[in-house]
């Protein structure tokens, strides 16, 4: 069982090492730490902004007197705070997670939305990482990328050495 674990931490650390890793970023919904209030144009501000998969929502408000509910189309557009998908307020410095892709649509509760209190927006697919340049030295190889292939390589001659 010891030598099993071996094999799959190995296999991690070498898929990990393969693997490209892009952090989502914060954004301030409306500008600011405190910003999801009445008189911030919050289409202006998401127009102003690129939102991919994986970035993080931060709101800011008062939460005696403001809330967050994401809401699908017909509910942002008629500012329907009932039949909600989630409720993110938790505390008033509250964060939503971009996990997929798909439009997404926030009000405030309390009566707010039809003062303007709601945003929406679609999400970006994120850039894909530029290309390495492969130095030439002159010779064919079979193997062009020997990073990706070399360590694919330890990680599988690992696997041989434990079980034969």
């Amino acid at each position: 069982m010891g030598s099993m674990g071996a094999v799959l931490m190995v296999t991690i650390v070498a898929l990990a090492a393969a693997g490209t890793f892009v952090e989502g970023t914060l954004h301030y919904v409306g500008g600011s730490r405190t910003s999801w209030r009445t008189g911030v144009n919050f289409t202006e501000w998401a127009a102003n902004q690129t939102f991919y998969v994986d970035d993080w929502l931060y709101f800011g408000f008062d939460k005696h007197t403001y809330s967050v509910y994401e809401v699908n189309r017909t509910s942002y557009e008629n500012c329907i705070e009932t039949g909600f998908i989630t409720n993110v307020t938790r505390g008033g410095r509250d964060v939503f997670h971009l996990l997929y892709a798909r439009p997404y649509y926030f009000i405030s509760g309390f009566g707010r939305c039809p003062e303007g209190v709601k945003v929406a927006f679609n999400f970006t697919y994120a850039p894909a990482p530029a290309p390495v340049p492969v130095k030439h030295s002159g010779k064919s190889s079979l193997f062009p990328n020997f990073n990706a292939v070399g360590i694919m390589g330890v990680a599988w001659s690992s696997l041989l050495t434990i079980f034969l």
